[in-house]
């Protein structure tokens, strides 16, 4: 039984302290705000969100792929159970067949031995013919016994399997049920956090995370990481098609676990994303980066996906121009942000032989679309402020 009633006050306190932080982020700089108490600098509490956000976004992906491994095993046990149904009439036909054919013969065989009633018989020919039809009757009797016996091993073995998989769709269903406790705590712990923090912290939260966004960003492209003129690149038909869609998503909450249509974590607006264009790619950002082909980032082109993190544990949707559209994290929303936001792990490419279009022209953006948080929090160490 869900779980889902218990849950929904939980889910509405975060709501409530994820609008706080946005507000209090979201709030116009002042010269005289109030700084943060000495006890807990500004970098501090960064560091401490930037890890439990982290363990939080680690989390999802665990639950994310657990969960997409359960639909994998829903769906065997589904299809071997509905083989094994078909093998059990199979194995009744059989028994059936068999039958039929035991009693025929056994009204056919006589009292005499088929020596004696040869030599008994008024008329050898037509006994002799009706010894043929017999014998073509054996040998139906034996391709039954074969089909019957091979029908019953067919049967256990699928038993078999429909067991084992139904046994393993309950330890997976387990191991979910463990991966969404683990996110939830480490999502309570960045409430309680968050909770303890005073406007004033947050406000400087705020400045220090855009000044570090924008500091990574200016140091990102003048390192020559993204080659020249990334602005000239074109998308292929399904790049720019996914990239319409995530456009179209701009604006909605971030929800871990969430694929859409209302919400989405960060994978899960990636993959549907290419989804829309006609591609299958991936549920996790790690299967993302683990499975799809590598590009070099001065080769990126509208569309492809950049991973964040060594562990590959966040990724966006390349827009062009040095910016993604992603979902940042808890308490954020679709947004588009700089490419370097986050530290960048590398990228991937979901239709590496297809050819890019002659001409392209980007969607536009709707007002507030790179409002908001940057960043999906990561391990690195914020400078101090």
């Amino acid at each position: 039984m869900s779980d889902v009633s218990t849950r929904r006050p939980h889910r509405a306190t975060r709501a409530a302290v994820a609008a706080l932080v946005v507000a209090a982020l979201s709030a116009p700089v002042t010269a005289d705000a109030a700084p943060a108490p000495p006890d807990r600098p500004v970098s501090a509490l960064l560091t401490d969100l930037q890890r439990l956000y982290r363990e939080a976004g680690e989390a999802t992906d665990r639950f994310n792929a657990t969960e997409e491994q359960l639909a994998r095993r829903r769906h065997e046990v589904d299809t071997v159970q509905a083989r094994l149904a078909r093998a059990r009439g199979e194995l009744h036909a059989s028994r059936g067949t068999a039958g039929r054919l035991a009693r025929s013969q056994y009204r056919a065989s006589g009292s005499l031995s088929p020596y004696l009633r040869l030599l008994t018989a008024r008329d050898p020919d037509r006994l002799l013919a009706e010894k043929r039809v017999l014998g073509r009757a054996a040998r139906h009797w034996v391709a039954a016994v074969d089909e019957l016996t091979a029908d019953e091993r067919t049967a256990a073995v699928l038993a078999g399997r429909a067991r084992a998989a139904l046994d393993e769709q309950q330890t997976l269903a387990d191991r979910r049920e463990d991966a969404r406790d683990e996110v939830e705590g480490r999502l309570d712990e960045v409430e309680e956090l968050l909770a303890s923090l005073t406007a004033a912290q947050l406000a400087a939260l705020g400045r220090l995370e855009a000044a570090t966004t924008a500091e990574a960003q200016s140091d990102f492209l003048a390192s020559g990481a993204l080659g020249g003129s990334p602005a000239a690149r074109t998308p292929t038909a399904g790049g720019a098609a996914a990239v319409r869609f995530a456009v179209a998503q701009l604006g909605k909450p971030y929800e871990w676990g969430a694929e859409g249509p209302a919400s989405f974590d960060c994978s899960g607006l990636t993959s549907r994303a290419w989804e829309a264009a006609g591609a299958t790619v991936p549920r996790t950002s790690q299967e993302q980066w683990r499975q799809l082909r590598r590009v070099a980032l001065d080769e990126l082109r509208p569309g492809d996906l950049v991973v964040y993190f060594p562990g590959a544990t966040h990724v966006a949707l390349y827009l062009g121009d040095g910016q993604v559209v992603h979902a940042p994290r808890p308490g954020a929303r679709v947004k588009v942000s700089p490419v370097a936001a986050n530290p960048v792990l590398g990228a991937v490419r979901p239709d590496p032989a297809a050819e890019p279009l002659a001409s392209y022209a980007p969607p536009e953006l709707p007002e507030g679309a790179r409002d908001g948080s940057d960043t999906g929090y990561g391990a690195s160490t914020p400078p101090g402020p």
